[in-house]
């Protein structure tokens, strides 16, 4: 977090810490006592409910202000990679990851997904990516792993098999739907593209929901957790997300996604009685470190010069990624290196 942010930036910042670092509780809740399609539904309905009228009124603005089609014009060009993006992003993760969640801790699906970043490097490579990894890339993307590892090794017996492979498999979707959005989204404005991911979510998953819809109703806390889940760390995330890359730029806005990892565990400890061991803690440790150097992009002079400017007021140009700051047009979005710098990609 270069240079000046300002106190709404930290705010915003904070908020964004704590918004996509509880939803691992809430789906704890949720799931045992709801089926895996009501709680997926649920949060994609409520989310879409909430962000589609706001994206209704900012297409027609839009559309005013061109004289052309509006923004859901430039959704209907681009179905065939939002479709993918959505199943990648949305659709088959979250549910994965509410099923996963069934057998295992919060705090342990939490940690397992900061493995993200590490995916990301090696998704960008193996899909045609050019960028150079250096030494100490290579050595994070090592470290990382091997946080993976010993943090999935305990649970590598029966039921829990499954269900760290099913959030493994969700880390891979995130990791590899941002390099759908930044080679075939990058002309699809932020807002109706994430109302009409969740929508599409909604469609999908509302007959599976249908058909094992509890016969009683769920207790209050149940019920709580999956408003949560589509207002809080859905719908309004999502919203905040957008004002801090707005207040503070995009390659800071994005560094939230390292603490992430730790208010999912404290979150689990404290709220569920999960239990924290030197096991976690060690490998939390090993896999930051390795995201952080998976992820490290040398800076050069004119980077370094580019930096000092990096405060920059909404509509203007803002960093491209974490340690690459180069300045981005209004008509051009910055392509994204991982899914943690990837503007539009729904709250999760």
């Amino acid at each position: 977090m270069r240079g000046t942010v300002s106190r709404k930036g930290w705010i915003l910042f904070a908020v964004m810490c704590l918004v996509w670092g509880i939803p691992y509780l809430f789906i704890k809740v949720a799931v045992g006592q709801v089926s895996v399609p009501v709680v997926v539904f649920a949060r994609t309905a409520i989310g879409a409910l909430i962000l589609l009228p706001l994206a209704i009124r900012s297409a027609r603005q839009g559309g005013r202000a061109r004289q052309g089609g509006g923004e859901f014009d430039v959704l209907r060009r681009h179905w065939r990679p939002l479709v993918a993006f959505a199943a990648l992003e949305i659709i088959i993760p979250w549910g994965l990851l509410s099923e996963a969640e069934r057998k295992l801790p919060s705090s342990l699906a939490g940690l397992l997904i900061a493995a993200v970043p590490i995916i990301s490097v090696v998704t960008a490579r193996l899909t045609g990516g050019t960028e150079r990894l250096s030494p100490r890339r290579w050595a994070g993307l090592v470290i990382g792993l091997a946080g993976v590892a010993v943090l999935a090794a305990p649970d590598l017996s029966g039921g829990s098999a499954v269900a760290v492979v099913e959030v493994l498999l969700v880390a891979l979707g995130y990791a590899t739907a941002p390099l759908i959005a930044a080679r075939k989204l990058a002309d699809v404005p932020a807002l109706p593209m994430t109302a009409a991911c969740l929508s599409l979510g909604a469609l999908v998953w509302l007959p599976p929901a249908i058909v094992t819809w509890p016969h009683r109703m769920p207790s209050g806390r149940a019920l709580g957790a999956l408003v949560a889940l589509g207002v809080i760390c859905t719908a309004f995330a999502f919203l905040v997300f957008l004002a801090l890359i707005r207040e503070a730029g995009t390659s800071r806005a994005m560094v939230f996604t390292y603490v992430n990892p730790a208010v999912a565990v404290a979150a689990g400890v404290a709220f569920l009685s999960e239990p924290f061991t030197v096991t976690i803690a060690a490998s939390f440790a090993l896999i930051l470190a390795g995201s952080l150097l998976a992820t490290w992009t040398a800076r050069s002079p004119a980077d370094s010069a580019v930096a000092a400017d990096s405060a920059v007021p909404a509509g203007s140009a803002v960093p491209a990624g974490p340690a690459d700051p180069v300045p981005v047009s209004r008509r051009r979005p910055p392509r994204l290196r991982s899914r943690s710098s990837d503007p539009a990609s729904p709250a999760r």
